[in-house]
């Protein structure tokens, strides 16, 4: 009993330790938020997986929204998330959905709830109720963040998502698929990526997959994260002359020079494959190919990648 005490106490100082630092960062940063011209300089880890919390905060700033209300769909127990140093700092209006068991019961025990107004939501979320899930929700109006990372459909979720859905979209993508190609895996309801290839890559939508979409939508790419594998959109009612003029988009290629590795051998252990052998290693998997107006499959090794 004496160490489930102490280890919590110790988590819960070493999160404040981490909220206190990422706050300093992040304010000291604020002084030269005019004169950014790479998304690269902003990006800082608090609490995200990567360096989403900095970005995030730039992008709200520039644009004058101060308690942002928010979804993000994927966010495991809510530990690392993109809207977790918002959800701490900010008392906002938010909602995280994920089909992780006990999802309540998990986040209830690691965050004090009171800060803020969370709804949160226990789903598999899909094409066919997402829309249900943010209306519910109360997120399909005035909406300041949306973030959609679950490693699978996220192309035939923004598909069935009204324009103007948010000001901000933080929208993940397969950096595997390269530069060239607007692909996205099949629209298979409950798809699992360790089910579909054994490898774990072959998954969600190609950056360019990304970009048609979410243009659709009425929105623009303002670039990514480091690491390469989350794109950032603004709504186009926010010009990008009048609130990221001295911003410079990276082009599709610089932004989907990704270098990380998940990639698993058949029996589930990580093999830590270079890009070449992490494209060969997927060409069997079927896709479908975005650029022509077709819900045909068809194989990796059939596309230029």
């Amino acid at each position: 009993m004496k160490k489930l005490i102490y280890d919590f106490l110790f988590q819960k100082y070493q999160n404040r330790k981490l909220y206190m630092i990422g706050l300093s960062h992040i304010l000291l940063m604020r002084k030269n938020y005019s004169k950014v011209n790479k998304l690269s300089d902003v990006d800082y880890k608090i609490f995200s997986q990567n360096g989403e919390d900095g970005i995030l905060d730039y992008l709200l700033y520039q644009l004058k929204i101060e308690k942002p209300k928010y979804i993000e769909i994927g966010v495991g127990d809510y530990t690392e998330s993109n809207t977790r140093f918002i959800f701490e700092r900010c008392s906002p209006k938010g909602t995280v959905v994920d089909c992780l068991e006990n999802l309540e019961e998990k986040i209830k025990k690691n965050f004090s709830l009171w800060k803020s107004e969370l709804k949160i939501v226990n789903d598999f979320v899909n094409p066919n109720n997402i829309i249900k899930i943010m209306r519910e929700a109360d997120t399909l109006n005035n909406l300041d963040i949306f973030s959609l990372d679950i490693d699978g459909i996220d192309y035939w979720i923004l598909k069935e998502l009204p324009k103007d859905f948010s000001k901000i979209a933080i929208v993940e993508f397969n950096p595997i698929f390269g530069k060239n190609l607007k692909v996205s895996v099949p629209n298979i309801i409950n798809f699992d990526r360790k089910k579909y290839h054994y490898s774990n890559l072959c998954f969600g939508m190609s950056l360019q997959a990304a970009i048609e979409i979410m243009n659709e939508k009425n929105f623009y790419f303002v670039g990514t994260n480091l690491l390469r594998n989350n794109a950032f959109f603004v709504s186009k009612n926010y010009k990008k002359e009048k609130y990221f003029k001295n911003l410079m988009i990276n082009n599709i290629e610089n932004s989907t020079d990704a270098n990380f590795t998940e990639s698993r051998d058949i029996k589930g252990n990580l093999n830590f494959l270079n890009y070449q052998k992490r494209v060969k290693e997927i060409l069997e998997c079927e896709v479908i190919d975005l650029s022509v107006n077709s819900n045909t499959k068809i194989k990796l090794k059939d596309l230029q990648i």
